[in-house]
């Protein structure tokens, strides 16, 4: 960013937005909060209440109505009934701005930062109002003189881009206080951070609600943080208020029952038929070690085994590895260290080894991971098989043949489209789901990798989607589903493992499963050894 020298009589009227933090923390309040999309309800009349000066952990598996209820406070998202209270008194936010101006601010779990600029401009130009012309001069000794009032420090001059994971989270908490927050609410805050900078930024948070200066609302999956930092929680299961309690009358199991409740395990229409035992497991994962975009281990030493004719379900909270497990086994990201094994041999996941041992997907997003939105639903069907007979002519697509392939599949999965022409695109989420089942299981599978596959969809496309991944482990294919939902998990799996960290660090047959303790390992606090099989027992425990 250029920089203009601050010239005499440039915009004399800027002041600079800095000092020390907000003086007075506020109190938040919703009552009888509903919120629907459509035929769901996302919200049922939730109540909860945050008092000035406090730091308070909310609590739900994955659509649970946490991020429903925090984008009601924020503005992004307005409830059809209900109350929002602020320091006692009713407050209408329908936009982002009003959230604002009531001193509410958000931390979001991906970052807001402007790579190529500065922490310095990131800063100054975070504010509703920035000048045409900007004296920044003025600007950083105002930033100095703010960042002399907090302990958390960032390098001010470097390029976000050039920042560690660590270090643009801190920014981000650092610009909602230049901003004068006065109620600050964090998604999955340390999501990125060592435990080190963890406990250094939910200390400083939890100094500043104790002076009173602050309130943080926190969304948190680790129990670790919550016993730790929070004075009260409120736990959300399936949009309604399952409990909360000042932290002082909780433990982790109690919140772990409040977070999973008593539930019956789900049956799927589809059946799971008896399977005989195999001795060669189909799928074999030893010590993978798997980076994220930065470079961080993000799957730690991961092993398991999955078995023809068995869904082996891995259940955990967003961002513990899941993703970038199934990228690697996927071919989508390459690991950094480990081996895998398909049908008893080494496995890189190139396209030939996926179509000589039968391995088919269904990514998460598939959208985005498994089409070309713009290209029409007959050529996505033919990603597949689109060099092989009937469908290649010597170097050509014969497109009457992938044409026809199309309709048989459509009609075979039951596709709403406007034709096998239409673009992929333009299919409901329900649509692109059944399309990519057909092209990934129209033909023989032995090994079928699904991440989140019915995410966001209707109950119909629910159940036909369950129901061709139930008939494909019939069929004998190994299936390694990797799901969010816990009850998905339930209904489908046989073996339920649990992701936390970047580990395995939970093992059940689903006929045995206990939600407590699935719970628990889920939130990355278990107590004792004996019950979790480590990574290596999950390497061998395939049938």
């Amino acid at each position: 960013m250029s920089e203009p020298a601050d010239l005499p009589g440039a915009t004399p009227n800027v002041t600079a937005h800095a000092g020390p933090p907000p003086l007075r923390a506020a109190s938040v309040e919703v009552l009888n909060l509903t919120k629907r999309f459509g035929a769901f309800t996302a919200l049922d009349d939730v109540s909860m209440r945050v008092a000035a000066g406090t730091f308070h952990a909310l609590l739900g598996e994955n659509g649970a109505g946490k991020s429903t209820l925090v984008k009601c406070l924020v503005g992004y998202s307005r409830a059809d009934s209900g109350q929002v209270m602020v320091d006692g008194r009713e407050a209408a936010i329908d936009t982002p701005q009003a959230a604002h101006a009531l001193g509410i601010g958000m931390v979001y779990q991906h970052f807001t930062l402007v790579p190529s600029m500065t922490a310095t401009e990131n800063l100054v130009m975070s504010r509703a109002a920035v000048p045409g012309i900007i004296p920044w001069r003025r600007e950083r000794e105002a930033i100095a003189e703010f960042m002399r009032g907090v302990p958390l420090k960032v390098p001010l001059e470097q390029p976000v881009a050039r920042l560690a994971a660590g270090e643009k989270q801190k920014l981000e908490i650092l610009k909602q206080l230049y901003l004068k927050r006065r109620f600050m609410i964090l998604d999955e805050p340390t999501s990125v951070l060592t435990l080190a900078e963890a406990d250094e930024v939910l200390g400083m948070l939890r100094d500043m609600t104790r002076a009173g200066t602050l309130s943080v609302l926190m969304i948190t999956h680790k129990f670790r943080e919550v016993l730790g930092y929070a004075d009260a929680v409120t736990v959300l299961r399936r949009g309604r208020l399952a409990g909360g309690a000042p932290i002082a009358e909780l433990d982790a199991q109690r919140m772990a029952e409040m977070m999973v409740g008593s539930r019956q395990i789900p049956k799927s229409t589809a059946q799971k038929t008896p399977t005989a035992p195999h001795a060669s497991p189909e799928l074999v994962v030893r010590d993978l070690v798997v980076e994220d975009d930065a470079g961080l281990p993000v799957v730690d030493g991961v092993s398991l085994a999955v078995a023809p004719g068995e869904i082996l379900g891995i259940a955990g909270v967003s961002g513990n590895g899941q993703r970038q497990l199934v990228e690697a086994l996927i071919g989508q990201r390459a690991p950094r260290s480990g081996a895998i094994e398909v049908a008893g041999r080494a496995y890189a996941a190139r396209r030939d080894e996926m179509r000589a041992r039968a391995v088919f997907s269904l990514p998460e997003e598939p959208l985005k991971n498994a089409c070309v939105a713009r290209m029409s639903v007959a050529d996505n069907m033919a990603l597949r098989n689109f060099d092989q007979a009937p469908l290649a002519r010597g170097f050509w697509l014969d497109r009457r043949a992938a044409r026809l392939q199309a309709e048989q599949w459509i009609s075979a999965f039951k596709v709403k489209t406007q034709g096998p022409r239409a673009a992929i695109g333009t299919l409901s989420g329900g649509n692109v789901q059944r399309a990519v089942l057909a092209r990934e299981l129209s033909a023989p599978v032995s090994l079928l990798i699904v991440a989140n596959p019915v995410f966001g969809l209707d109950f119909a496309a629910v159940g036909e989607i369950h129901d061709r991944i139930t008939a494909a482990r019939n069929g004998g294919a190994a299936v390694l589903l990797v799901s969010e939902d816990l009850d998905e998990l339930l209904e489908l799996a046989d073996r339920i493992a649990v992701m936390s960290e970047g580990r395995l660090v939970y093992e059940t047959d689903v006929k045995n499963a206990d939600l407590q303790s699935i719970g628990r390992h889920m939130a990355g606090h278990a107590e004792g050894a004996a019950s979790t099989h480590h990574n290596e027992d999950l390497a061998h425990d395939a049938p």
